[in-house]
């Protein structure tokens, strides 16, 4: 080792270090500090013990059968009094204090930390400051030969060195990142999403899927997958065990007044009219895994307050119980509402939100992430063929067709990737010999034009202002809501998008129209911008 010097810290046995008492005996047991001192591999020029007081008499002892066996090994005593070798709050206080004298951080000094003697609690601890650095030291494990203690023809027994530098350890290191790989896969359901920004929020729902069991809140349009993404996240704590209970999901907006409290709570039986037996809730249900309360904002106030209780101490109490129920559930909530702006309407508890908003994240709509579709349109047709047993396939002008379609930027994606799914359906359904055509694309997307999902999107704030001053004169702002102007300006755009009244009419009542509401598209367009003093030609291109 040359001028390198080695000192090695241990924590005196009590136990094994006692084996053999005083007499002769005691030479042919295996005893873990001396036989530490005995390795030819790892001759130590200091060895610190740290013990109580009470035990100086073994310490001492000690100290005389090493000088006798490793005459150049200095022994120093280091007393450390603990009142509970097992408080690992104790220990690690007094040995972190321990760990900054200055012996223990001298240059040309090789560290070693002896894990083989004390309480599970000081090994433990003395891990933690060698794992943080605070301890720059290696690990050295002694065990006795062949696992005996008693071994007469060699009691030094055998020696392990751990390195804790992991940065050494690169396959290890590759082994984890490609385990949370797939564990950011298993949360996309194994899509190859592009989008840098959704990426990054599921690295952070994965981190704290795995870290937390507190509230999580979900939010984002209608269709953006919050519910298969709070199935998946369930899925996959469930795999890494966790939580052990089941995945229940509840729409909270077909719950209303009791039977939200009945639903989610529980009720006995002949708590109100129709309760012919006992309910146990879903929370109840929900025990030991997670439930997910999607349209959480429908939930009535009542319903609300119960469920701030059931969070914060996981007990309830079902309709016409005279006692609590108890349930470890975590909870997920989803929303497409601005839970803040309810609260401020006094439709939604602050409490609650506040309890239920530690873990926030905003699922971004399929028009904020065009380069995901192609990945999710793959994703679709393979999750068709699987349910349907059929293979189908786009051609490649289909293909072709379809995307320029879904990146153009007058498509709005209303519904998302309900939308994307519906298409999807519809095309592989009727595709003749499972092969999706052009001329199918082109039929899908007049559809879809007919139902309102295509169609210039609002034009932005700036753009507002210049076309209702042009239109409606500079003091529009004082004679109209500022809802009804933003409606103004969305048609304003539809028409002037459009070859004929007709087309501008058929895309902006399609919903009515094909609920058969009305048959005169193109005259309640006419009526529309009367009230404005406008018509048709005025506004055409």
């Amino acid at each position: 080792m040359g001028d390198m010097k080695t000192t090695v810290i241990s924590v005196l046995g009590t136990q094994k270090d006692a084996h053999g008492g005083m007499g002769q005996s005691r030479w042919n047991t295996w005893r873990p500090t001396i036989g530490l001192v005995q390795q030819e591999d790892l001759p130590i020029d200091e060895l610190h013990l740290i013990f109580n007081k009470e035990h100086t008499p073994l310490a001492e002892r000690v100290k005389v059968d090493i000088n006798s066996v490793s005459p150049r090994t200095k022994v120093v005593f280091d007393v450390i009094e603990l009142k509970d070798p097992w408080d690992f709050e104790e220990v690690y206080s007094k040995f972190y204090e321990y760990s900054k004298r200055p012996c223990f951080h001298q240059e040309k000094t090789r560290y070693y930390v002896h894990m083989s003697t004390g309480s599970h609690v000081e090994q433990i601890c003395l891990f933690l400051l060698a794992e943080s650095r605070h301890l720059a030291a290696k690990l050295v494990q002694t065990a006795p030969k062949e696992g005996h203690v008693r071994h007469p023809h060699d009691p030094k027994g055998t020696i392990s060195i751990i390195d804790l530098d992991l940065s050494r350890y690169d396959k290890l290191a590759k082994r984890f990142e490609l385990e949370r790989q797939d564990d950011l896969s298993f949360l996309k359901q194994g899509i190859e999403t592009k989008n840098a920004a959704f990426n990054k929020l599921i690295e952070t729902i994965e981190r704290v899927a795995l870290r937390s069991s507190a509230p999580i809140l979900l939010t984002g349009p209608t269709g953006a997958g919050k519910s298969q993404l709070a199935k998946q996240i369930y899925l996959l704590k469930k795999q890494t065990g966790k939580v052990k209970g089941a995945f229940v999901a509840v729409n909270c907006a077909t719950l209303g007044g009791d039977l939200a409290k009945s639903t989610l709570f529980g009720h006995t039986k002949g708590s109100f009219s129709g309760a012919g037996a006992d309910h146990a809730g879903f929370l109840k249900e929900a025990d030991g895994g997670i439930i997910f309360l999607d349209e959480i904002g429908e939930l009535p106030m009542e319903a609300q307050t119960m469920l701030l209780k059931a969070v914060e101490e996981k007990t309830f109490r079902p309709l016409g119980s005279e006692k609590d129920e108890h349930s470890d559930f975590q909870l997920i909530c989803g929303t497409n509402r601005d839970l803040a702006v309810d609260v401020a309407g006094r439709h939604f508890r602050a409490d609650l939100l506040a309890r239920i908003n530690l873990w926030s994240f905003n699922l971004p709509g399929l028009a904020e992430r065009r380069e995901d579709i192609e990945p999710n349109l793959d994703y679709e047709l393979a999750r068709f063929m699987k349910v349907s047993g059929k293979h189908v396939s786009f051609s490649k002008e289909a293909h072709r067709r379809f995307m320029a379609f879904a990146l153009d930027k007058s498509n709005r994606w209303p519904g998302n990737f309900r939308d994307l799914n519906a298409m999807v359906v519809r095309m592989a359904t009727l595709s003749e010999g499972g092969r999706i055509t052009e001329d199918v694309v082109k039929d899908e997307i007049a559809r879809s034009s007919q139902n309102g999902c295509i169609g210039a999107p609002p034009p932005s704030a700036d753009g507002d202002s210049a076309v209702l001053v042009d239109l409606l004169g500079s003091d529009y702002a004082e004679r109209f809501d500022e809802f009804d102007l933003v409606q103004f300006a969305h048609v304003v755009e539809v028409c002037r998008s459009s070859s004929s009244a007709a087309e501008a009419a058929k895309r902006l009542f399609a919903v009515s129209r094909k609920a058969k509401k009305s048959r005169n598209d193109s005259d309640r367009l006419a009526k529309y911008l009367s009230r404005f003093g406008l018509k048709f030609k005025s506004l055409a291109k």
